[in-house]
């Protein structure tokens, strides 16, 4: 263990730093898609029930690892003493590194959005050819992905207290300010058609919330139920060594389960308000049509098109959007970054700055390789989903859809049935304060949660078909 290894101040500091990890880009552009998709409050509810049981489950198993071996995922595993699950640490750590290269060049893009609207030329990025035209640029994507970068680099190397932790305590208000604003300015507008037809955002509030059981059937339900739990896999940052990172800078007398408990009320929140600052807006000015695009599609091409038809409005609510979505990339690509730096010190025993100028140097080469890839590197796969991707979908392929749920699978069978749930269930009590789910907890980590991942991880690889 590092000497001088820092932890949080205090438990609102960790809760912080972890709900902003947890808030990032796959809260607001594929939430509101998946829940608009699924039946609106069916979708909800199913991942309200899962957030309280698999979510926490998860979180508390990984937070409590890192805790207790004070280490980060690359060498926390094998800290625990039980052999052949050594690999876990690597697998936790290729996945940020893997993720670190393209989730910088999206921050990029973001950067440009956010630069039109508040110079005022918003209303171009609602072009069908402009989103297109930027990323297909050679020098533009790679000059804003740097950019992003170094403010990404620039938080982790001032450490936990002096970066992230400071910088968390300021950015998360300041994100979910902007997020009820801009949730509540969606459900007051509405819109007049040409042909006399007005909708409201209330009724695209309706589409959000209410259940649509009409023709539901048992593959539909199935279908939904592995929909919600992919997106709560991948909102609340498991799997890919963040939350054990975090875990490690945790004080021994924080109260575990509280701070679990904040984490994922926080990240649950954020994600409905996202969409409810989405749904609507897409609702009143492209109707039930714009409510297929997910992604960067969503945020990029579709959500610029409701901009420009907000009138004056319109520049001011795409700016703030942009600056909020940048905010959410921002402390989830620090946490990202912080998984891999914390990995490369505890593993090398090498000083913070050299870790971060390594990754650095590995994550900037690796986010100029994903920008050329839409236009010097460009070709187009085939993924086991079914759908074509460039050289950023094969990165979010590998590191999402097949390396993190194998992660997530044998940490459940490591604490299921090699620690004991017994190992998490001690380090959250032992500042003398009562896991709250305990034996929910045993129950999803020894069983529901290794199947549930399991038929997930099939459906992911494309072997799965029938849901």
């Amino acid at each position: 263990m590092e000497k001088k290894r820092n932890s949080f101040g205090g438990s609102l500091g960790f809760v912080l730093a972890a709900a902003g990890s947890a808030v990032g880009l796959g809260n607001i552009w594929r939430f509101p898609y998946l829940a608009a998709r699924n039946g609106g409050g069916l979708f909800i509810v199913i991942y309200v029930i899962l957030a309280l049981t698999f979510g926490y489950t998860l979180l508390s198993s990984e937070v409590a690892i890192g805790r207790k071996t004070k280490q980060s995922p690359l060498t926390a595993y094998s800290k625990l003493g039980k052999k052949g699950f050594g690999f876990l640490g690597v697998l936790s750590c290729i996945v940020p590194m893997l993720i670190m290269p393209y989730y910088s060049a999206i921050g990029g893009w973001l950067l440009k959005y956010f630069g039109m609207f508040v110079s005022g030329k918003g209303l171009e990025t609602a072009s069908d050819t402009f989103f297109s035209g930027f990323i297909t640029g050679t020098w533009q994507p790679i000059v804003f992905h740097v950019i992003f970068f170094a403010a990404t680099a620039f938080v982790v190397i001032r450490g936990v207290n002096k970066g992230i932790e400071s910088l968390s305590k300021i950015l998360m208000p300041i994100l979910l300010i902007m997020v009820i604003g801009i949730a509540i300015f969606s459900i007051t507008i509405r819109h007049k058609d040409a042909d006399g037809t007005i909708r409201t955002g209330l009724q695209g509030l309706k589409i959000l919330f209410i259940p649509d059981f009409s023709g539901l059937t048992v593959k539909q339900f199935f279908t939904t139920l592995m929909d919600a739990m992919g997106q709560l896999f991948f909102s609340i940052s498991v799997a890919m060594g963040i939350m054990v990172a975090y875990g490690s800078y945790v004080p021994d007398n924080d109260n575990l389960d509280k701070s679990v408990r904040r984490i994922e009320l926080f990240d649950t929140a954020v994600a409905l308000l996202a969409g409810v600052m989405v749904i609507p807006a897409v609702y009143v000015f492209m109707g039930n049509e714009g409510l297929e695009a997910s992604g960067p599609s969503l945020l990029f091409v579709s959500l610029p098109k409701v901009f420009s038809q907000m009138g004056t409005a319109g520049h001011v609510v795409g700016a703030i959007f942009f600056a909020m979505v940048i905010f959410a990339a921002l402390t989830s690509s620090i946490s990202i970054l912080e998984a891999v730096v914390s990995s490369f010190m505890d593993a090398f025993g090498w000083s913070r700055k050299k870790a971060v100028i390594v990754e650095s140097l590995i994550a900037l080469v690796g986010g100029i390789v994903v920008c050329l890839g839409y236009n010097v590197f460009y070709f187009e796969l085939k993924l086991p989903t079914g759908s074509t991707g460039q050289i950023l979908d094969i990165l979010d392929y590998i590191s999402n859809s097949a390396l993190m749920p194998i992660v997530a699978i044998a940490t459940c069978i490591l604490v299921g049935w090699f620690t004991g749930p017994k190992m998490v269930i001690e380090e959250v009590e032992k500042t003398g304060n009562k896991m709250t789910r305990k034996h929910m907890f045993i129950v999803v980590v020894k069983f529901l949660a290794p199947v549930l991942l399991f038929v997930l991880f099939l459906k992911s690889i494309g072997v799965l078909k029938i849901i």
